[in-house]
């Protein structure tokens, strides 16, 4: 059993689980950035069916995670459904070696974003159970590094392979299913390492059965949060389609992964540092900043005519999310109490879930059209995300204060 960290080391928790987060991500980051390219190039997708693919994997990873942080909550652990999580992602992912058509690439998408849905919720409400508030944006500012830092090393190798065999700078079938088949190890060493290394926090008190789906109980503050979260998302497409529109604009597949890679190694770097800032001047600032530097960043996607204002835009990119992954989920936690986490944390990511799916779809409708409709063309999808985040903006700029704050009193009154 571990109880939160007082003293100016992070707990073992973190450490631990910010190595699973490292090595699952360069499993992942292997795959994921080639399978939008395997989908349009190899299999012959329209962007609709990217769309549509997406949006049903993140759909169904983040309805599930209402239910896995609820359900953490009600039984007083939260060790197990991680386990749980990362155990399916990793038995779906050898099903991409057979993948023959998109179908395939559903269902295999659908099982692995399952499994996120069932870890991540537990896995936030351990790590925010595991630390003071006052050091929890570094905790998630540090998991998120080592996250990040897993899909640089991961991108290195996916792009080692694509230059190394012939043909070097296409995407093949086979050259796909090699690198599918040596992305499992990864996965299956970071089931280990949570399986040995992760302990349980003894102190969270099993809680009565509350109502799905329920915001009943969580902070005003919280709800509105949700709201702003929804229409934010609602602009906030797959990843896949700012690939796809570098490929559009003519990057080559080696240069797609090395934009992702200057991607994730300035998210890296700066996903720590911007953790610890949120717990001096607040999250809530950061967010601000955050989704200022995304709605710059789309439109720049939207009005890009040459391959390397795609690598540079990819850059600035990883500033939004450095700004933004961990220290959006350490405001959860700000704004609920500690017996809710595993539940806060659920509907927060049910949320974004629910607006993943219309979210993508519409992107890739947008781009192609649908049926005999030709769609807008690539820059539409980054049109209507950079005006829908500049709207989030200026609703987050009035979440209420929390109940007693004055406008001078630090920094909770500040997130």
């Amino acid at each position: 059993m571990t109880q939160p960290s007082h003293g100016g080391r992070l707990p073992r928790n973190i450490w631990v689980l910010t190595l699973v987060s490292f090595l699952t991500d360069v499993s992942s980051e292997m795959v994921s950035n080639l399978l939008p390219i395997f989908l349009a190039g190899v299999l012959g997708a329209r962007t609709g069916v990217v769309g549509l693919i997406e949006g049903v994997a993140e759909t169904t990873a983040s309805l599930l995670k209402v239910f896995s942080g609820e359900l953490s909550d009600r039984v007083g652990r939260r060790k197990l459904l991680v386990v749980i999580g990362y155990t399916l992602s990793t038995a779906a992912k050898p099903f991409l070696y057979l993948a023959s058509s998109w179908g395939w690439v559903l269902g295999v998408r659908f099982a692995d974003r399952a499994g996120k849905g069932l870890r991540t919720a537990p896995r936030d409400a351990l790590m925010a159970d595991s630390v003071t508030s006052s050091r929890r944006g570094l905790a998630f500012g540090v998991q998120r590094a080592g996250d990040t830092a897993g899909a640089v090393v991961g991108i290195g190798l996916a792009l080692i392979f694509l230059l190394t065999r012939p043909g070097s700078g296409d995407l093949s079938r086979p050259l796909f299913q090699t690198i599918v088949l040596w992305s499992l190890v990864p996965a299956g060493l970071a089931v280990m390492a949570l399986v040995l290394g992760v302990r349980e926090r003894g102190s969270v008190t099993p809680k009565p059965p509350r109502a799905r789906w329920s915001l009943i109980g969580l902070d005003r503050r919280f709800k509105f949060y949700l709201m702003v979260i929804l229409l934010f998302t609602l602009g906030n497409s797959s990843d896949a389609f700012l690939i796809l529109r570098a490929r559009a604009a003519g990057l080559s597949v080696p240069g797609v992964l090395g934009m992702m890679l200057s991607f994730n190694v300035i998210y890296a770097a700066l996903s720590g540092p911007a953790g610890a800032l949120s717990d001096r001047i607040g999250r809530r600032r950061l967010l601000l900043a955050g989704w200022g530097v995304y709605a710059f960043t789309y439109l720049g996607f939207a009005w890009m005519r040459a391959p390397w204002q795609a690598w540079v835009l990819m850059s600035v990119y990883g500033v939004y999310y450095a700004l933004t992954e961990g220290v959006g989920r350490a405001f959860v936690a700000d704004l609920v109490s500690p017996e809710a986490h595993g539940a806060a944390f659920g509907v927060y990511h049910a949320a974004i879930g629910l607006a993943a799916l219309p979210a993508s779809l519409l992107a890739g409708i947008l781009w192609q059209g649908i049926g005999a409709w030709p769609g807008l063309g690539p820059s539409a999808p980054f049109l209507v995300g950079g005006g829908l985040s500049l709207a989030a903006m200026v609703l987050l700029t009035r979440l209420p204060k929390a109940a007693g704050a004055t406008a001078g009193s630090g920094a909770l009154s500040r997130r």
